[in-house]
């Protein structure tokens, strides 16, 4: 139907043929897609997508901030994009549950925020994740970690440590995550537990996917990280992972530690918090969290 419309449009004016591919494609993405933010997402350069309000939309690209020349047309084009983000995961965001946490279909994370939460307009960011999970042989490669680094790592994980991956904002504790699991034996059976579905663990046959679920309307029928920690613990699990840690979950985490499961988890938090976590544990788990961090 684009492709008639603009061959019509073309009968009384001129357009060129780079002009009718940009056409298409923008029209395309503003009906089927998620507008101007398609193609940015399919920018394979661009590893996070901020969007301030209609518009002031920010990327990064090999590791630096710039702004995008794109707006979005109006405030009521940027409201559908976030409800249709939101419905890919079956979340709810309006001005009643200003927050939520979701993804993209490609596993993308997504937060949104809107007002009067966000006083200068609805906010979207977007954490693009590579098409291929990161493992520990491309950690090596890159630089980011020593050989006898990941031979010690591959002897705790195999061991049965407990381990935190603790760090802040951006600074790769998924990507960790993920290498990590490739050390799991692969007869194990690994339990993941996340807010947003975004590990990719690729090797273990017997793995449990658990994510958690919002209130409905109602105020009711909420299921948190806790409870899927609480519910993981009757499951038979050989391992479990925890995608990140930010509350008060981490008591039951300490607690399934205490039980004898093995658990890995990454924690937005400085490493003077990771401290604090650590005297809490028994001599055995200081040393594995220790050699870790």
């Amino acid at each position: 139907m684009i492709d008639e419309e603009i061959i019509t449009e073309g009968h009384s004016r001129y357009i060129s043929l780079s002009e009718r591919r940009l056409l298409k494609h923008a029209l395309f993405n503003s009906i089927r897609g998620l507008d101007v933010l398609s193609e940015l997402i399919e920018d394979e350069d661009i590893t996070e997508i901020m969007v301030n309000g209609t518009n002031n939309i920010f990327v990064e690209r090999s590791g630096k901030l710039e702004r995008v020349p794109l707006v979005f047309p109006s405030t009521d084009k940027l409201s559908d994009v976030i409800q249709q983000i939101a419905a890919i995961s079956n979340r709810r965001v309006n001005e009643a549950s200003p927050i939520v946490d979701t993804r993209l279909a490609d596993g993308s994370r997504v937060n949104i925020v809107l007002n009067p939460i966000a006083i200068n307009g609805p906010v979207i960011t977007i954490r693009k994740f590579p098409k291929e999970a990161m493992n520990m042989d491309r950690l090596i490669s890159l630089g980011s970690i020593s050989m006898e680094a990941a031979k010690i790592l591959r002897i705790l994980v195999e061991a049965g440590y407990n381990i935190f991956v603790s760090g802040g904002t951006g600074s790769g504790k998924t990507s960790f995550l993920n290498a990590l699991s490739d050390f799991i034996p692969h007869d194990s059976r690994v339990i993941t537990i996340e807010d947003s579905a975004e590990l990719m663990i690729t090797n273990i046959k017997n793995l449990v996917r658990l994510e958690v679920r919002q209130a409905n309307t109602d105020g009711n029928g909420e299921i948190s990280i806790r409870d899927l920690i609480r519910s993981a613990l009757r499951m038979r699990p050989d391992r479990i992972i925890v995608g990140e840690v930010r509350g008060s979950e981490a008591l039951d985490m300490l607690q399934a530690m205490n039980t004898g499961h093995l658990v890995r988890a990454s924690y937005q938090r400085s490493y003077r918090y990771s401290l604090m976590i650590i005297r809490s544990l028994t001599n055995t788990e200081k040393q594995g969290v220790l050699a870790c961090l």
